[in-house]
């Protein structure tokens, strides 16, 4: 399945995409994308559902996050060795991991707004894993078990306050609007190998990022099994698995966004976002 929230911010209504790719209104079944509706029993109960009997939304409404429930979005840095070697760190021998504040996530089409005092905010198309029962200390052999599904992520960071003020790299990620997700939540049973998703992103048309998520150097279920000894997953908490070559600090200059900018990324399978850099108010 394909589920979504679609309408105004702050009023979303929970939806789904149909085979045909027509959205579908769900706020008959359910009230909401979140804990329930991602467990195993709530997940099973929607696969049930005549989804031709559900009613259609005409137009094209906004699409916002496509779950409530976020309690923790983690981050795992230098996931790919290409990414590492342009960036000029080393290649990690165990995952990186860093948290972005919950306050970031945004709309997967809702403007990107620079902070104030912004000189190099930066893009990055991510892998998102969708948790969706409780997880500590889970083997690697049953991690996927508690997968409820993918979504793409746009890991924007400022890099700036991330590299050159001290301390730990939260500070340049968790700036409001930093964290788009979206548009769908694709169930696990949709995606055949997470390890082989081609990625896309392009900056003002041009294409910046194109990778593949089988380059990853840690594999989603051993992501997943990792963060677990560390911290307990909840149901809805995202992962962003880390972003393949091609970010603006790592070219020859260093390019960065700027106001008026558009955004467009897609992972296979998940669908598109497409955001317009503003600049703080």
């Amino acid at each position: 399945m394909k589920l979504v929230r679609y309408g105004a911010d702050g009023k979303e209504r929970p939806g789904l995409i149909d085979s045909e790719g027509c959205l579908r209104d769900l706020s008959g079944s359910i009230s909401e994308i979140d804990r329930e509706a991602l467990s195993p029993a709530g997940l099973a109960r929607l696969k049930k559902l005549d989804v031709s009997t559900l009613p259609l939304v005409v137009g094209k409404p906004r699409l916002g996050v496509p779950l409530t429930c976020i309690s923790k979005l983690v981050c795992v840095g230098l996931n790919y060795r290409d990414h590492a070697e342009e960036a000029g760190m080393a290649i990690p021998t165990e995952p990186v991991l860093f948290m972005k504040a919950t306050t970031c996530i945004n709309g997967p089409s809702d403007p990107v707004i620079m902070p104030k005092g912004s000189v190099k905010t930066d893009w990055e198309i991510e892998l998102g894993i969708v948790i969706g029962t409780l997880a500590k200390d889970v083997p690697l052999a049953r991690a996927n078990e508690h997968i409820a599904g993918f979504v793409a992520v746009n890991d924007l960071s400022e890099r700036a306050f991330q590299l050159e003020m001290g301390g730990q790299w939260d500070k340049g990620k968790g700036c409001d609007t930093f964290g788009p997700i979206g548009p769908w939540l694709v169930t696990r049973d949709e995606i055949k190998d997470p390890q082989n998703l081609d990625m896309h992103l392009e900056v003002n048309g041009r294409t910046m990022q194109k990778g593949n998520t089988r380059t990853m150097i840690f594999t989603c279920a051993e992501i997943v099994s990792y963060i677990s000894r560390f911290m307990t997953l909840l149901p809805g908490d995202v992962i962003a698995t880390g972003t393949p070559p091609g970010v603006g600090l790592g070219m020859k200059p260093p390019q960065y966004l700027k106001a008026g900018d558009t955004l467009r990324l897609s992972i296979e399978g998940l669908g598109v976002q497409e955001q317009t850099v503003l600049a703080a108010k």
